[in-house]
């Protein structure tokens, strides 16, 4: 058997040419690194122009490349790019056409610069441009949920915990819920945007270089708040992805929660809300049918998410200062995991914005399950001072009467009540109805529509 012959048997049909097409399949990342195009593009207009400034390229050579470097966005751009494979990566892919269109220019731009720092800096600008994509896109999703609530600020709904009804709520007050949740995503993304704001182009290959860079300079071009402090940790860190990740999870898990409401509550059981046909589909046996798949996908999806920041953790929990080629797989799965969350916040902003609440449904719902207990206790407490042990006996023993007679505390007649405890007078009626209980809660956070249309307004105009 002749070496190729043994090569291909032993790495696997699909390598036909051996152990050297392995290693240009594993070692190469312009298959998905081309994302990263632009950035790289930006990054390298701003280092020779700063090169130029510092008298270590001409001006000539600077407006050669800088020129060059549009013809090669704009090729990239309409999708006539040379892509070639065993050039590796886009910054190769980069240089190697600039070459080709400039001529020796293109040679000078990477003084003082190496891959490594070129790919920290690319890969940073992308993330922050993703962190500024969730922001608004989460901006839009809050302002979807503030139109549910304003519309529905004093339709009564259950409120659950354990997924059993506890207490009226209203529909207004568990929409701003979940503006409170993504606001503090917002917050989250923000917070990573303002840390990851630093610049590691100038630090070369982890040392940084001879030449008289001025990082300022590149920095304040690319938008940066200041160049990196230390050489070795601007090749080396990805935790500004990580933050993304870690900021994209939580987001999601948002998403995953509301996305399983709106399963559970457009069920025939339920029938709190009717979803858009936009974002359901029929069965392909029965017609009856109206299947929240875009929910359900976005359920699913964040798993993506999930999984992309535990791999990155992962890949870097073992290495050592500075770069190693692990960090070549930090890419592809931000990348996914971006492109889950953007998918996931649209589709969440436009099931919210399409669906209808029912109001009615709502109302039997939030009526259902003795949901008022805790205000006939609370009346206890307050109208006939008991200690609030006591009250709650009292009520437990109430529920079990109204359990008994097939009906709910309402219903009971006041002798009823009377015979749990004797105190208990008339006025208890006033608050066992559910719009007396939402009414009540009138605590600062609590679900009163008072409160809620002043929440509503509170975040109209920080929106704004």
């Amino acid at each position: 058997m002749s070496d190729k012959s043994s090569s291909n048997a032993m790495w696997g049909g699909r390598f036909a040419a051996g152990p050297d097409a392995i290693m240009e399949a594993i070692n190469a990342s312009i298959g998905f690194d081309r994302r990263l195009a632009k950035q790289d593009i930006d990054g390298s207009r701003a280092h020779a122009a700063m090169l130029a400034a510092q008298g270590i390229i001409t001006d000539n050579d600077a407006s050669a490349i800088r020129e060059g470097l549009l013809t090669v966005l704009s090729e990239i751009e309409s999708d006539t790019f040379p892509w070639r494979v065993e050039l590796e990566d886009i910054h190769m892919n980069v240089e190697a056409r600039l070459k080709e269109i400039v001529g020796e220019p293109a040679g000078r731009l990477h003084t003082g610069r190496s891959r490594n720092d070129q790919v920290a800096v690319d890969f940073r600008l992308w993330v922050r441009d993703q962190c500024d994509a969730a922001d608004g896109a989460l901006k839009a999703l809050i302002e979807a949920l503030i139109g549910q609530a304003e519309e529905g600020a004093d339709w009564v709904m259950p409120g659950f915990t354990h997924l059993q009804v506890a207490q009226p709520v209203t529909w207004g007050h568990h929409m701003m819920a979940y503006v409170e949740m993504f606001a503090r995503d917002r917050a989250r993304f923000a917070d990573a945007r303002a840390r990851m704001n630093e610049s590691p182009l100038g630090a070369a290959a982890l040392a940084g270089t001879s030449f008289p860079l001025d990082r300022q300079m590149t920095a304040e071009a690319l938008g940066f708040d200041r160049p990196m402090a230390n050489s070795l940790d601007a090749v080396a860190a990805r935790d500004f992805a990580l933050e993304f990740l870690g900021a994209a999870s939580i987001c999601a898990m948002h998403l995953s929660r509301l996305a399983e409401e709106l399963v559970i509550w457009s069920s025939a059981q339920f029938r709190f809300v009717a979803m858009s046909d936009r974002w359901s589909t029929g069965s392909s046996i029965m017609p009856q049918k109206r299947n929240p798949d875009a929910a359900e996908l976005l359920r699913a999806k964040i798993g993506r998410i999930f999984g992309a920041n535990v791999a990155l953790m992962t890949i870097m929990k073992g290495l050592p200062l500075t770069y190693s080629k692990d960090m070549q797989e930090d890419k592809e799965q931000t990348f996914d995991a971006a492109d889950s969350l953007m998918l996931g916040l649209a589709a969440m902003t436009g099931m919210v914005a399409d669906m209808k609440g029912r109001p009615e449904d709502l109302r039997v719902a939030a009526a259902m399950g003795f949901s008022t207990a805790t205000d006939l206790a609370d009346w206890l407490v307050r109208e006939l001072g008991l200690p609030f042990r006591d009250a709650h006996h009292v009520t437990g023993s109430l529920v079990a009467m109204a359990e008994e007679n097939g009906c709910d505390l309402p219903e009971l007649s006041l002798v009823q009540m009377q015979s749990v405890h004797a105190g208990i007078t008339g006025a208890i009626f006033d608050v066992l109805g559910v719009d007396n209980s939402v009414a009540s809660r009138t605590s600062y956070g609590g679900t009163a529509p008072v409160n809620v249309r002043a929440q509503i307004a509170r975040w109209k105009k920080d929106l704004s």
